[in-house]
């Protein structure tokens, strides 16, 4: 990471953390999910830790790759880390760490985390100096 980009990536690791946040909240208020195991099940009804510490590590890996790619591959990438993180959510629902109501459609992660990836993509590009 360049120096004069950390703004840039501080800034989108923020905005990425606050827009799952909200979205979790989303969702597990309106019962398509909710997460058994979690870090102060009586004061949170998400997974903070997933929100504030998993979410910006992978935002990080996904924008220093995706920097580093042209305009068709940024495209693949994206789809791949779309289908990528489906399998993930299926393998932590197998675990115990999720659970998805009877109602959820599993195409409804791959197109969330498509375009989740996509705004948060657009927003570090905003705030990149060009």
């Amino acid at each position: 990471m360049r120096v004069k980009r950390a703004p840039a990536y501080i800034s989108t690791l923020f905005f990425a953390s606050w827009i799952g946040t909200y979205l979790d909240l989303y969702f597990v208020g309106n019962g398509l999910y909710h997460f058994p195991h979690r870090p102060f099940p009586a004061i949170f009804s998400i997974d903070l830790s997933f929100t504030l510490i998993g979410l910006p590590l992978f935002v990080a890996f996904f924008l220093c790759i995706m920097a580093k790619l042209r305009a068709w591959q940024r495209g693949c990438f994206l789809i791949t880390a779309s289908l990528l993180m489906t399998w993930i959510e299926k393998q932590a629902e197998t675990i115990g760490w999720f659970v998805h109501s009877s109602e959820w459609k599993h195409m409804y992660s791959f197109v969330g985390y498509s375009l989740f990836m996509a705004v948060v993509w657009k927003f570090y590009r905003w705030m990149s100096p060009l």
